[in-house]
């Protein structure tokens, strides 16, 4: 139908302007209707599903566009959240090394003072080791000296006195004699 009212169009039209006039017959009525039927068909078959894949079109590219900055926002604050994190992994590696700096501090004066106070109690133990040895030393020395005078004063004077006796007196000779020289 399309096409015979189209060649009956065309022909109506070659009509017309052989005549020079524009007269108003059927041929420009089926004309009329066959353009109209043809939008109304284009509208139906093109237009609806050409507008309506554009718009589907345009939505797809609206939620990338809305997923892009989503994704954009998401990744800004997982850098500022990893910004975070970072400087607070920093200050925390800052404290325990302070901290661990502290501690070998105080253990340095620790082992320090252990070492002095040992030193100082060694000294101490060695003074008092010095001073006993240094009086047994005195005692034997005394003895010796006690035990060769009896013995040299028992040659002298040729016979064998009481030697509890003669003991007990060099002590005291020996003891005033040492008071003495102090």
């Amino acid at each position: 139908m399309f096409s015979l009212n189209t060649v009956a169009a065309v022909s109506a039209s070659e009509t017309v302007m052989a005549r020079g006039m524009l007269t108003l017959d059927a041929t420009i009525i089926w004309t009329f209707i066959n353009i109209l039927l043809l939008f109304l068909l284009l509208k139906i078959f093109l237009f609806k599903p050409v507008n309506k894949m554009m718009d589907e079109r345009t939505k797809k590219i609206q939620d990338d566009i809305d997923a892009a900055k989503k994704a954009r926002e998401e990744a800004e604050a997982m850098k500022i959240e990893y910004a975070a994190t970072l400087r607070s992994a920093k200050d925390e590696a800052q404290e325990i090394v302070a901290k661990a700096i502290d501690k070998a501090e105080d253990e340095r004066k620790a082992i320090v003072t252990k070492a002095e106070d040992e030193a100082h109690e060694i000294f101490k133990n060695t003074t008092k080791t010095i001073e006993v040895e240094r009086k047994r030393s005195v005692q034997e020395a005394q003895t010796q000296i006690a035990d060769l005078a009896i013995a040299a004063a028992s040659k002298i004077l040729g016979e064998n006195v009481d030697d509890e006796a003669n003991r007990k007196i060099v002590d005291t000779f020996l003891e005033e004699e040492g008071a003495d020289n102090r």
